[in-house]
């Protein structure tokens, strides 16, 4: 366990974001306003498949207030001979077919909103509408509408060089399968099916783009990442990178769904031509119809046990929805699926399928909640089946140090799973009998595998004793703050004396995008070396004060002294102070490409209540449990596990994408798009097991994203156990729970 006594880490000190996002003086996409600025519009084709014959702008561009008009003929990379920078291209906007309901076709620069939405009800497009592939069977299958003619079918069999909708097929696999299945006393099959779901994020998508002089460009935008970003818009505008300054704005909710590119190519572009800065903000039907979702996917499970509860084998194929183009988290996916278990023979199988839906995104442990969904209910079905104890069963072949999973990775340090499941065991609600006769308790373990990659950071000293501290991670989750804690902790200042900020691309080092909980890890990591630059720095000028030898100064965190004479003392104020007399400014700098990141394991258990008149799902009560390697602030990590298991909620009962066989979204709002509120969601305990995790100087691991993958299954499990049936398709909606009783 991480034990270490610190003096910042593991307090829980105000957000640095606070003041301005309470008091409105964040400035987040939509908020940007520059002079002269533009408004853009998009128009999106109202078909989900179909051949664009003919596009007729001369009205729109007619129209009084409109400054510049697009379409796919102004973004060459729509016909790259490189595949995925075309893809890219193509998703953005539509060039000979439309592939999706909302597929951008055109879009209009103008000088209102008003006028904008006008000139695009002016533009004339002439479709030849084609039969959508909306079902990944159907998609499959050999006859299918193909959605790209030039991809060829991949298959479990010799590759017939035919056009094909499988983009993606591989196998995982470790043992031998069928005699694990020989060797089983109890085997569960079902298959399971999740459906496409929104990320939930407030903001919309939204860019501004403004061009200056020698032909440079400058984008505000909401982002995950503002140096992949660049490198996007770099590819997909043919321009080079030195010539793009990318600023992230405040993000109003991201959760994965703001990885990718939308409208930031086409506010570039409606700029360029216009000669004027243009902003280009989706309205929220179009962030539903095409920014998108979670992919839905349908998973078979076979699962084989001896009487003990030993797992013998396993086998499952997961099928995950792309969208158009191909990439998707499938790979995620089969990885983590069943990594908190050692299992001795198992096979994966993955298929990427692509139909006529928006390209999909990542949500939140991109494509772990789908496929926990499965295995957690397989092994829970077993447990039941042997009459034995939810947790006793996982305990039983959970995964240790040394374990290889069936996907082939081998934990070189302890992931702490056994560790989370008898702390879940130890709590008052594990022990607590349920209450009521329509009552039902779920368990299920979570994986994720966290993420490392390149960070940079640079920490200036101000000659009061305070430090500016600048990053290029996104802050998405309150991480200016764990990176200050960090700083602070170094530094031996209190965090009101770290001023920390988000640099754009012209001020800060190469940064990978923030996810896959991967910001208080490595980009903490780089600031720690930062901080330990500055010291190295500082004891130098204590040196030159003292007129000492610069090995003779050592910093213990509050004062610099000399190991010879105990009696000179400075503090890190002092120092500071004196920086102009002894050499002038100290900055640190730290980068780092981190690796060697520990994963993290969630186990939940929930309670709820079933209506078995109307199928409503109450749920009770929540506790979620977690290795969290060492939590820098316990507030923040609190409301991540938190607002996981709030998310999950809504994915498990309520949340789901609804389309016509036309493939029209039918829901593309918030008040036909059913999403939990505070009155749906209880009380959420939190408990922390906290296991340091491995080249981390304070053990941090990432914590955002292992909590989210349990939850479909804890809720699932519930439900089943409430109503003494096994539901596999989400949501579990009224409808579902009331045909799986046989009640309608």
């Amino acid at each position: 366990m991480n034990n270490v006594k610190y003096h910042i880490i593991g307090t829980s000190p105000p957000r640095v974001d606070a003041y301005d996002k309470v008091t409105g003086r964040a400035v987040f996409g939509p908020d940007v306003t520059l002079p002269g600025m533009l408004h853009g519009r998009l128009l999106g084709s109202p078909y989900a498949h179909a051949v664009i014959r003919s596009i007729d702008t001369s009205r729109a561009e007619a129209l009084t207030g409109v400054f510049a008009v697009m379409t796919s003929k102004d973004m060459p990379s729509t016909q790259s001979s490189d595949a995925e920078i075309r893809y890219e291209a193509m998703n953005v906007i539509a060039g000979g077919k439309a592939l999706f309901e909302g597929h951008v076709v055109a879009a209009v620069a103008a000088v209102s909103p008003q006028v904008a939405e006008d000139a695009v009800r002016l533009i004339k497009v002439d479709y030849e509408p084609l039969k959508p592939v909306l079902d990944l069977r159907e998609a499959m299958r050999e006859d299918a509408p193909i959605i790209h003619s030039e991809l060829r079918r991949e298959s479990t069999g010799p590759d017939d060089g035919e056009p094909g909708n499988v983009v993606m097929h591989f196998k995982y696999g470790i043992g031998d399968v069928e005699k694990g299945f020989k060797d089983a006393e109890v085997i569960v099959e079902r298959e399971y099916s999740t459906t496409n779901v929104h990320q939930g994020y407030i903001e919309p998508q939204v860019a501004t783009a403004r061009w200056g002089p020698e032909d440079t460009l400058t984008l505000w935008c909401s982002t995950q990442g503002q140096f992949i970003m660049r490198q996007r818009i770099s590819k997909l505008l043919e321009l080079p990178l030195s010539k793009i300054r990318v600023i992230p704005t405040e993000v109003g909710g991201a959760f994965g769904g703001k990885y990718e590119t939308h409208v930031d190519p086409i506010a570039a572009i409606l700029a360029r031509k216009a000669g004027r800065p243009v902003k280009v903000v989706m309205t929220q039907a179009e962030v539903f119809r095409s920014s998108g979702p979670a992919p839905s996917c349908i998973i078979h499970m076979k699962m084989g046990t001896t009487r003990k509860g030993r797992i013998t084998a396993v086998k499952a194929e997961l099928y995950y929805e792309a969208g158009a183009f191909p990439g998707s988290p499938l790979m995620g996916g089969a990885r983590c699926m069943l990594a908190a278990y050692d299992i001795p023979n198992g096979q994966i199988e993955g298929f990427e399928v692509l139909v006529n839906k928006s390209h999909v995104t990542a949500y939140r442990a991109p494509g772990v909640p789908q496929s926990t969904f499965a295995a957690e209910q397989a092994i829970d079905e077993l447990s039941e089946k042997l009459g034995m104890d939810p947790i006793e069963f996982r305990l039983l072949n959970v995964a240790r140090e040394g374990t290889k999973t069936v996907a082939g990775i081998v934990h070189s340090s302890n992931i702490g799973a056994a560790e989370v499941l008898q702390a879940a065991r130890s709590q008052s609600h594990y022990k607590t009998p349920l209450v009521g006769a329509n009552g039902g308790r779920g368990i299920a373990v979570g994986y994720w595998g966290n993420n490392g990659g390149q960070s940079s950071c640079l920490i200036s000293v101000n000659q009061d004793g305070g430090v500016s501290l600048v990053t290029g991670s996104v802050d998405l989750t309150g991480t200016r703050t764990s990176l200050a804690m960090q700083a602070a902790e170094v530094l031996g200042l209190s965090i009101d004396l770290v001023r920390t900020s988000v640099g754009d691309t012209d001020s800060i080092g190469y940064t990978e995008q923030s996810g896959g909980s991967r910001t208080t890890f490595a980009t903490g990591r780089a600031v720690i070396l930062a901080a330990e630059d500055v010291v190295a720095q500082m004891c130098g000028r204590a040196a030159l004060i003292w007129k000492v030898p610069v090995d003779d100064v050592t910093y213990d965190g509050m004062a610099f002294t000399t190991k010879t004479d105990a009696s000179k003392r400075l503090t890190f104020a002092d120092v500071a102070a004196r920086l102009s007399t002894t050499g002038g400014p100290v900055t640190g700098k730290g980068s780092i490409d981190a690796r060697g990141w520990g994963p993290s394991v969630a186990c939940q258990v929930v309670d709820v209540e079933v209506d078995h008149e109307t199928g409503k799902v109450k749920v009770l009560r929540y506790t979620a449990v977690q290795n969290v390697g060492k939590a820098v602030h316990p507030v923040l990590v609190e409301s991540q596990m938190q607002g996981a298991v709030a998310q999950g909620m809504g994915w498990a009962l309520w949340e789901g994408y609804s389309f016509n066989g036309e493939g029209r979204l039918l829901n593309p709002n918030r008040l036909d798009y059913k999403q939990p509120t505070f009155l749906d969601v209880p009380s959420i305990d939190t408990v922390f097991v906290e296991i340091a995790g491995p080249n981390h100087p304070f053990g941090v691991r990432g914590v955002g994203e292992a909590g989210f993958t349990p939850t479909l299954a804890a809720l699932a499990n519930a439900v089943s156990r409430a109503v003494g049936k096994r539901i596999y398709n989400l949501p579990m909606s009224p409808d579902r729970v009331l045909q799986a009783m046989k009640v309608i």
